[in-house]
């Protein structure tokens, strides 16, 4: 190796926010089908057709024409999670997966009673380098604050 050191990073990017709308209001946008309803970056969100019918498939237009299709992995109405795998991407990913798993908890009592807690963990391969992770951190909180934005107007 020559004298160059790599930069050690972590594979977890975790953001999360306080949203001052109900669980359910919340809750609503979390499909994948319905993700362009409220984050910005997304021009189009639809389901992928000639999947199997027990895999929940998407496909995501950003803005700026790149598209991935996401898969859904799990999804809970009972624990309000959903978690969803990038499985393609156009134009191809520098790293080999990512696993993202967004979930909420309705506040129930504080200052920040009747709003809801969100998290949004995205776990990447060893190979995403410390660009892609901060690329993903600047995105979700992105993505947080649309989502806090579309939850309100729904009050």
């Amino acid at each position: 190796m020559s004298g160059q050191k790599a930069v050690a990073t972590t594979n977890e990017v975790i953001e999360s926010a306080v949203i001052r709308a109900p669980l359910s209001h919340v809750w609503h946008f979390l499909k994948l089908a319905e993700f362009d309803k409220f984050w910005g970056a997304i021009k189009k969100a639809e389901h992928v057709k000639g999947v199997s019918d027990d895999t929940d498939v998407v496909r995501w237009t950003f803005k700026d024409g790149n598209v991935v299709e996401v898969k859904q992995d799990e999804h809970s109405t009972l624990d309000h999670y959903i978690t969803y795998s990038v499985i393609n991407a156009e134009p191809e990913l520098s790293y080999s997966s990512v696993v993202n798993t967004v979930r909420c908890w309705a506040v129930t009592s504080g200052e920040f009673q009747d709003s809801t807690f969100v998290r949004w963990t995205s776990k990447f391969t060893s190979d995403a380098d410390i660009g892609v992770i901060e690329d993903a951190k600047y995105k979700r909180r992105d993505a947080l604050k649309d989502l806090a934005s579309a939850a309100a107007k729904m009050a």
